[in-house]
């Protein structure tokens, strides 16, 4: 059997990466000769792909992407990771994150300015880390997690990322399906009716694949910086810059916690499909500029939007019209009736800049949508057979119908969520963090890609199961939720502080090392 040196000394070897499409054969989404199926279903599957491949949509899956298969860059594509991941966030989801900061944690808007941009840095990071590890692979980001969480631990991890990914995708669905609503003349439009159009605008994009993916995010922005930049300037003069955070000291700290816990989750939980988008780069791309134009793309772009959302939510305590577009939106049309009364003094212009802005957040809802359809393929073999595109559908069904179904309780969902979600990324990324450092010798030549499908040779799991449990444990204790308070959360201030994303992250990086330990000298892998 060739040894992992063999293999890079061969691959090395190989021609020059074409910059064409990739051969038909090539593009399936499943490895039919490494499972063979002789089955009419399986028959009939690769019939259907075929059948994709025709109308240029991508068919391929989980399957890893060999370096003889991947493309050509130039300095352009840098350009078009920081482009990329600002498109991504340059959304309505985010600008309506950044008014909870004033609107239910009652802080100031320096205070939820500070909170919200360091919240985004922190929380960004391990997303730039992990997607410096697409190119170098060739292997989705639920795959890369095999090589630590093992083969049957990893699918709870899928599990959860389906969660996140498709939760983000509903949000995003029914911010864009209320401000539609708010916009229609005498509100002619229902909310449903603008859930559906985002969402079916979404699944169109993401069933043609990665190439109109890029294309489409490379222009997004554009758009959504024009008439955000416009709120700022007709929403300014609302903003209270002098009002102060409301509580005694210990309530105000732990308020500041909670939100600022909310925006690290918000951008860690990127991590579960970082490495996605750029699978199909050479391994000889560059992993600092991957890395520095990712984080930024991430910062500026949350940034811009949290604070814009903080200035804009802050105005409900100085303008009589925001407090009551506040104050109705929480039985109807929620915190999409505030942006459209941000809006409001510009007229029928106005209007359309609130239109744009709420499609604008289909630049948001398409990566997760695009990962989860990659993700359903892990959950199993059989799974895997069925083309992305197949899985894709499925995603934009079930956020949908949930969002039609929760669409009167966005702030709910928001702060629950969102908290919620982060605490096992940050666990997760805690494990994968110490396999490479310490067990992989921080070196990426220790890591054998070619067994990414191999499940006798990938690890057990069973030390990064068990440290990612008590790592939970340790995020139960300290998270501040409507519905739970954590015992260790509840001593500070009234309303607690969200600790858990931190504790969770230490408890499970405290234990993974000497169990992983133990788990290699037993099991050798």
């Amino acid at each position: 059997m060739a040894t992992q040196a063999d293999r890079h000394d061969a691959e090395k070897a190989q021609a020059p990466i074409p910059s064409r499409p990739l051969p038909e054969a090539n593009n399936l989404p499943y490895d039919h000769d490494r499972h063979p199926d002789s089955s009419p279903w399986s028959s009939r599957i690769r019939s259907f792909e075929r059948a994709l491949l025709k109308y240029n949509i991508e068919t391929r899956g989980i399957q890893r992407v060999e370096d003889h298969e991947k493309h050509r860059i130039t300095w352009r594509a840098y350009l078009q990771v920081f482009v990329l991941w600002t498109s991504i966030n340059l959304a309505i989801n985010n600008v309506t994150l950044g008014m909870l900061g004033p609107a239910v944690y009652e802080l100031s808007f320096t205070d939820s300015s500070v909170c919200a941009s360091l919240g985004a840095l922190l929380g960004s990071i391990p997303v730039a880390w992990i997607a410096t590890w697409g190119p170098l692979s060739g292997i989705r980001t639920m795959v890369w997690g095999r090589y630590a969480m093992g083969w049957y631990p990893s699918k709870l991890i899928v599990i959860l990322n389906i969660v996140v990914m498709l939760g983000y995708a509903l949000l995003v669905a029914i911010i864009g399906g209320q401000v539609l609503s708010a916009v229609s003349p005498n509100g002619s439009m229902s909310v449903v009716v603008g859930i559906i159009i985002v969402s079916v605008i979404t699944w169109g994009v993401t069933c043609f694949g990665i190439s109109v993916f890029h294309y489409y995010e490379r222009f997004a922005w554009i758009p959504q910086l024009i008439v955000y930049s416009i709120l700022f300037g007709v929403s300014a003069k609302h903003f209270d810059l002098t009002g102060q955070s409301v509580g005694d000291g210990r309530t105000v700290a732990g308020n500041r916690l909670s939100f600022f816990s909310i925006c690290v989750s918000a951008a860690i939980t990127y991590s579960g499909l970082g490495m996605d988008f750029f699978v199909y780069w050479p391994q000889s791309t560059s992993r600092w500029l991957i890395f520095t134009m990712t984080l930024l793309g991430l910062v500026l772009s949350f940034t811009f939007a949290f604070v814009l959302g903080a200035g804009v939510a802050s105005g409900i305590y100085t303008s009589q019209n925001y407090m009551e577009a506040w104050t109705n939106s929480q039985g109807g049309s929620g915190s999409g009736a505030l942006l459209v009364a941000a809006y409001a003094p510009l007229g029928t212009f106005g209007k359309f800049c609130a239109v744009i802005a709420a499609l604008g957040g289909i630049a948001n809802m398409i990566p997760p949508t695009y990962s989860s359809g990659v993700d359903f393929q892990m959950l199993g073999r059989h799974l895997a057979k069925a083309p992305r595109v197949i899985w894709n559908t499925i995603g934009v069904v079930i956020y949908t119908v949930c969002a039609l179904a929760g669409r009167n309780s966005l702030a709910v969902i928001f702060t629950n969520f969102l908290a919620l979600m982060g605490y096992w990324v940050a666990i997760w990324v805690a494990i994968l963090l110490e396999e490479f450092l310490i067990f992989r010798k921080a070196n990426s030549i220790n890591y054998d890609w070619y067994v990414w499908d191999d499940r006798k040779k990938l690890p057990i799991g069973i030390a990064a199961l068990i440290a990612f449990l008590i790592g939970w444990a340790g995020a139960i204790l300290c998270m501040a939720q409507v519905w739970y308070i954590g015992p260790i959360a509840a001593l500070v201030g009234e309303w607690g502080a969200d600790m858990g994303n931190y504790v969770g992250f230490l408890w499970a990086s405290l234990v993974f090392p000497p169990l992983r330990w133990y788990e290699l000298r037993r099991m050798k892998r």
